[in-house]
């Protein structure tokens, strides 16, 4: 027994019951299969389904694949440690940036700026989702978009169950080329040591996902829109969807393979946005139904009593949602009383619907009144969100960062009247005093000007640290750090030790880190204090800490299943299906992202076996290696932790279940689509869709 505990290496063995891999597959699903029944079937809270799948996966590695007990264990700790930083530390201060922008009460001059473009909600999830949810995965991948976009779909009066699934939905074309296209690099350099082939590069590799995902993107909004509002939404707003579709998917087509792979999505994604505003002048659609009704359904007492006890970020969500519905016009104060709170027996909680006297029936969308006020308030009701002004252009988000039971505290104390409440009016009423006057609704240039200063904050920052002399300066010493995880001594089947056991610490270049700075930057824009930027800060720290434990505890799964040898097995048992494994080879990309939550470690996990796969069976490696990426891409709907984000931003921690059951199918119908695009580009019918060199 002390020599598991004490051995100083691991080699991984991909069949270790009874030398058969199908049989030692059946051991090495067993955690997969936990985490997803916990979910979907349990609806068992997300972080629970982690740690205990986490735990199953540590039994089988134990016990099924003879690793010691202290490598497992130190496999676990990186992966956790890999799953704050960068991939928490980037939602984490993203998120902050958001709430900045509440605070400030900026970000409601943003969302009337994109009422304005049009007030329809289906075309509105195409903007916001879609377009800019594309932005920002180029940008910075790795979750930001759908914790950013699902709080942005929230503020335009999306319930949270839908603006979940949208935000999750839209997610998918654009992440193969997320990050400044990551995953196709990391994907380059895993395959490129596999195989002889020459076209193994990140450029050609990033033209061959180009011919593939943009395929994807021609779906998407139609998808969007029917969630959004079912076939009515697809009769009514198709022109949008096709057009947004066709124009990212030539941007992403030309973008790979003519243009700059990392600069695919930045491109695709700002010509999609810009031909639907041009479009949206010349054409609308035949009806703008008002779903305020179903928002005031999936927003009943009873869902806001259970957000009340579980949000993670209801505050800002359900503040903003309020004046997204309700017309401030008429009502001097410009402030719906936004009575949508119930006190619950663990504190008192909830948020206003910003259903004032104003509010119903009113026909002019775009001029809001302030929402939800302070969510923690004892009497549960969100006054607090006021804005001053004439044309009652009020700035809600008084709730945006409420006490601990707002920000989602199971239990813990009762929540107090907060300040972040009154500053977020004041600073509402301010933004209010300077819009245009005897203008209902229109903010003044120089205030939308400062609403989307943030996000070209954040566009430029990272445009420069990606440029090429200074990408290549950050990533050495001491800006960046590489070291082997300490104690932890795992080598492959080869011999050859693992490259997952050295841990990257960019410290400055990583994406959380720009995002820090884009932040003080955002502080002094937006004209925050710094005492309440620093208030915001922790206060977002408390709203995520389920989604932290979360994400934590399904990568250190991950790290576990692969240094172990179980995700190897899972590998190798599918590449037994041969020629088959041409349309197989999405799911493999799938399963990898749905358990990973990202693409990029996906493709490190499954990019060499794809090729060595197809090396055996006959098929093209460029093309299964692509297929990993694409594939890949619609798993990240389903992947635990972007479920945990995606509920904590809409206040819906502890209902991940939920929002899987209804982004599954969706998953499931695309990547069949997926496999038969691999499939047909795999034989003579769309085999010239393959570079030859």
């Amino acid at each position: 027994m002390a020599d598991r505990l004490l051995a100083e290496q691991f080699q991984i063995v991909t069949d270790p019951v009874a030398d058969s891999v199908a049989l030692s597959a059946i051991f090495a699903v067993l955690s997969l299969l936990t985490l997803f029944l916990l979910l979907g079937v349990f609806r068992v809270r997300a972080w629970l389904a982690g740690v205990v799948s986490l735990v199953v996966a540590l039994i089988v590695a134990v016990t099924v694949y003879a690793m010691p007990v202290g490598q497992a264990l130190l496999s676990a700790s990186e992966g956790a440690a890999f799953g704050f930083f960068p991939i928490l530390w980037i939602v984490i201060n993203a998120i902050w940036v958001y709430n900045l922008t509440v605070v400030s009460g900026h970000f409601d001059v943003l969302r009337r700026s994109m009422e304005r473009v049009s007030p329809d909600m289906r075309i509105q999830a195409i903007i916001v989702a879609f377009c800019f949810g594309a932005l920002l995965e180029a940008l910075a991948g790795f979750g930001t978009p759908v914790a950013v976009t699902v709080v942005m779909l929230m503020a335009l009066g999306f319930p949270p169950l839908r603006a979940a699934a949208v935000a999750l939905i839209a997610n998918t074309a654009p992440v193969a080329f997320g990050a400044l296209a990551t995953p196709i690099t990391t994907l380059g350099t895993v395959t490129a040591g596999a195989s002889t082939d020459p076209r193994l590069n990140t450029d050609t590799l990033g033209a061959m996902v180009g011919r593939q995902t943009p395929i994807l993107a021609l779906v998407v909004p139609l998808v969007l829109v029917a969630v959004v509002d079912g076939r009515r939404g697809i009769r009514q707003t198709w022109p949008v969807a096709v057009v947004a579709g066709f124009v990212f998917a030539v941007g992403q087509f030309l973008a790979s393979n003519y243009i700059s792979v990392p600069l695919t999505d930045i491109i695709a994604s700002l010509a999609a946005a810009a031909a639907v505003v041009l479009l949206l002048r010349f054409w609308q659609p035949s009806e703008t139904p008002d779903l305020s009704e179903e928002v005031s359904r999936e927003r009943s007492p009873a869902s806001l009593t259970t957000v009340g006890r579980s949000a993670g970020t209801v505050g800002p969500a359900a503040g903003s949602a309020g004046p997204a519905r309700g017309s401030g016009s008429g009502n001097p104060s410009g402030a719906a009383d936004g009575r949508g709170g119930a006190s619950t027996e663990d504190g008192p909680g909830g948020a206003g619907t910003g259903s004032g006297p104003d509010a119903a029936g009113a026909p002019n969308r775009s001029g809001n009144a302030g929402g939800a006020g302070n969510a923690g308030d004892p009497g549960g009701s969100g006054d607090a969100g006021t804005a001053g002004g004439s044309d009652g252009a009020g700035a809600g988000g008084g709730a945006a960062l409420g006490g601990p039971e707002a920000a989602g505290g199971a239990g813990g104390d009762r929540a107090r009247p907060d300040r972040a409440a009154d500053e977020s009016a004041r600073a509402g009423q301010g933004v209010a005093g300077r819009a245009e006057g005897g203008v209902a609704g229109r903010d003044a240039p120089v205030e939308v000007a400062r609403a989307y200063a943030p996000y070209l904050i954040i566009i430029v920052i990272f445009a420069v640290a990606n440029l090429g002399p200074v990408k290549e300066a950050l990533a050495g010493e001491p800006w960046t750090v590489v070291f082997r995880w300490p104690g932890l001594d795992v080598v492959g089947v080869n011999g050859k030790p693992l490259a997952s056991t050295n841990f990257t610490f960019g410290w400055l270049p990583a994406a959380g880190t720009l995002m820090v700075i884009a932040g003080v930057l955002t502080t002094v824009v937006l004209r925050v204090r710094p005492g309440a930027a620093l208030r915001a800060y922790g206060r977002t720290y408390v709203e995520l800490r389920h989604a932290i434990v979360t994400v934590m505890a399904v990568l250190a799964l991950a790290y576990v299943l692969n240094q172990s040898g179980q995700t190897s097995t899972l590998g190798a048992f599918l590449a037994t299906a041969g020629s088959v494994f041409v349309f197989l080879s999405s799911i493999l990309g799938w399963i990898g992202v749905a358990v990973t939550g990202s693409d990029t470690s996906a493709n490190a996990l499954f990019g060499a076996l794809q090729v060595q796969t197809a090396a055996k069976a006959g098929l093209d490696p460029l093309l299964l290696a692509a297929a990993n990426s694409s594939g890949g891409v619609l798993g990240k709907m389903v992947s635990p932790q972007n479920l945990a984000i995606a509920a904590g931003a809409v206040g819906m921690a502890g209902r991940e279940g939920d929002i899987f059951r209804k982004v599954v199918l969706w998953s499931g119908v695309l990547l069949l689509l997926m496999c038969v695009i691999v499939t047909l580009q795999g034989t003579p019918v769309l085999d010239w869709m393959v570079p030859s060199e």
